[in-house]
């Protein structure tokens, strides 16, 4: 009973993690200003890459016999904040806004990171979250590499 109250509890803490990584791009991109809209499809799949993520997430958790987590963090709420308030300061242009992007991945990269150290996972979940972990890896990477890009100009 406690190994599966831990599988759930770190599916949910995923999928909220997930739910975040989801709003935050869907920020960005809705945020976008002309000069950086070649970045709205790049937001726009990884926000959908996430809710994939969620979903999936969501059925491991209802066969573990509980009801998902359909929110977000507090820290996932607090960095939504943080770039409308770096925004109203000027901080809009396309390094910041891919800065704020690759702290939020380095979030969700940490997350499952940590939740693939648990022990407790059974097989069929440490593969569904290694899969996604991949999808994770390579959008930080894309972002990162965005980021960079732009540094050097």
């Amino acid at each position: 009973m406690e190994n599966q109250e831990k599988t759930v509890e770190v599916l949910n803490d995923l999928i909220q993690i997930n739910n975040d990584r989801a709003d935050g791009f869907d920020k960005a991109s809705a945020d976008l200003k002309d000069e950086n809209i070649d970045l709205k499809a790049t937001f726009d799949k990884f926000s959908s890459d996430s809710r994939a993520n969620v979903t999936e997430l969501a059925g491991l958790v209802g066969r573990n016999g509980e009801n998902p987590d359909t929110g977000n963090t507090i820290l996932g709420s607090l960095h939504r904040a943080w770039i409308d308030i770096k925004a109203n300061f000027g901080g809009d242009d396309r390094h910041s806004i891919l800065a704020e992007c690759e702290r939020g991945e380095d979030a969700i990269k940490k997350a499952y990171r940590d939740a693939l150290q648990e022990n407790e996972l059974g097989e069929e979940i440490r593969t569904v979250l290694l899969k996604q972990q991949d999808g994770i890896n390579a959008g930080h990477d894309a972002i990162k590499a965005l980021r960079d890009a732009q540094a050097a100009l």
